[in-house]
């Protein structure tokens, strides 16, 4: 059951609890400020199913972004920063201990950080979706069944203030287009005009697959394995994107009356296009977002890598908000999820680690969980649209409680309930 709070006095409350789950307070340069979101410290014994989860088996994908600890990072704002020098920290004693048992991976978690419950401005409730590796057949060579290019990043594809893009590329916060001389940059070519040839003679291509939809889906989840006609696999991981916003072709069909909210998911947005190649086009074509890929050395038995740079661990990563969370912090999620069919949920109560991003990825509170490789993976992630709550696991020498303390509450709004009926504090 979910735990009651007193309305008022609710600051004190919190520095109390955060007392007794904590060890003593951050730095004033230590505390964590979440905008437009609200937060609560709550007790380990408050999250349900927290006591059965595999702790041994969290630790061990907190273990792999560990070890991707020293990769370079670009921090969006401060808060990113000290989580990330935090969880730096922390690795660097970590990554000695090697691999741990199921009490002492639960002992980990409980010792070195603080559960923080977190939501967005108003809701209690976040927001979760599932993603996968698709499984696609293609050829090294256009044919008369593979027609549709799988495309590398394009030269002249280029983005504002970047001077060395090196292996990363920004997916979020500059400006992205084609250069024209030496001060402009104007938009990139549209999914459309890309379909239509725009890129034609650039000798960009890294195989071919049977239609734009593989493409289409190829793009959407980040990543794919080509079985191509010789035998062998071709691992392809997101590389950079055209710079238009990512708009969901699931909407599109929604807005059209051609789908209801309920009936939307990936496999039958799949099935509708397949049975309606026309309308298809144009559909697609709404999300005039558009991914360019490279070839990663990995092998069959690998996962597909993660935006830090990891393998993802099935069930275990999730993609997040790049803007608002660092690489490699745990959450716990607490939701029902329709993991074997669509007609019934059960409860997913499950330790997972920030590992990916996406650009449909947005908000404080809002995750893509990653299910692994192939069909079996695909039918469980496309089902996967559902709320849940979100519990952050914010390592024990941050201090969220003295920033919601020197901060005043904002004023009530005049349609909503006020905000001091909220069991959380209130953010920047």
């Amino acid at each position: 059951m979910r735990p009651r709070w007193w309305r008022l006095g609710a600051l004190l409350l919190f520095g109390s609890l955060a007392s007794t789950i904590g060890a003593g307070r951050g730095t004033a340069a230590d505390v964590l400020r979440f905008a437009d979101s609200q937060y609560q410290p709550v007790a380990w014994t408050d999250l349900a199913g927290w006591a059965d989860d595999d702790h041994k088996a969290a630790f061990a994908a907190f273990l792999a972004s560990c070890r991707a600890k020293s990769a370079k990072q670009r921090p969006a704002n401060d808060t990113i920063a000290s989580v990330a020098a935090a969880l730096r920290s922390l690795c660097a004693r970590t990554r000695a201990a090697g691999p741990l048992d199921e009490p002492a991976a639960r002992r980990f978690f409980e010792d070195n950080f603080r559960p923080l419950r977190i939501a967005k401005l108003g809701q209690a409730d976040g927001f979760l979706t599932g993603y996968y590796e698709p499984i696609i057949n293609g050829s090294r060579v256009p044919t008369a069944e593979f027609t549709a290019p799988l495309y590398r990043r394009p030269p002249n594809l280029v983005a504002s203030g970047a001077r060395s893009l090196g292996g990363m590329f920004p997916s979020k916060g500059v400006k992205i287009g084609r250069r024209v001389g030496r001060r402009y940059i104007v938009p990139y070519y549209t999914r459309g005009e890309i379909e239509d040839g725009a890129l034609d003679g650039w000798h960009l291509e890294i195989c071919w697959v049977h239609s734009q939809l593989d493409v289409l889906f190829a793009q959407i989840q980040g990543s794919a394995r080509i079985r191509l006609d010789d035998g062998s696999v071709l691992r392809l991981n997101y590389d950079s994107y055209n710079g238009w916003p990512y708009s969901s072709v699931g909407r599109v069909l929604i807005d059209r009356g051609l789908m209801t909210k309920d009936e939307v998911s990936m496999q039958r947005i799949r099935a509708w296009m397949e049975a309606n190649p026309d309308q298809a086009k144009d559909v697609r074509r709404q999300n005039q977002s558009y991914v360019f890929f490279r070839i990663m050395a990995l092998a069959d038995k690998d996962e597909a890598m993660g935006a830090q740079g990891v393998p993802l661990t099935a069930g275990r990563s999730i993609a997040v908000d790049r803007a608002l969370h660092a690489y490699g912090t745990p959450f716990f999620i607490e939701a029902d999820l329709p993991m074997t069919n669509d007609k019934t949920t059960a409860p997913f109560h499950r330790l997972v680690i920030a590992q990916d991003t996406g650009s449909a990825i947005v908000g404080i509170a809002r995750a893509d969980i990653y299910f692994g490789a192939g069909a079996d993976a695909a039918r469980v992630a496309g089902r996967i649209k559902h709320p849940g709550r979100f519990v952050m696991l914010v390592p024990r020498t941050l201090d969220p409680i003295a920033a919601a303390s020197a901060m005043p509450l904002p004023p009530p709004r005049p349609d909503a309930t006020s905000l001091a009926e909220s069991p959380f504090i209130v953010g920047p």
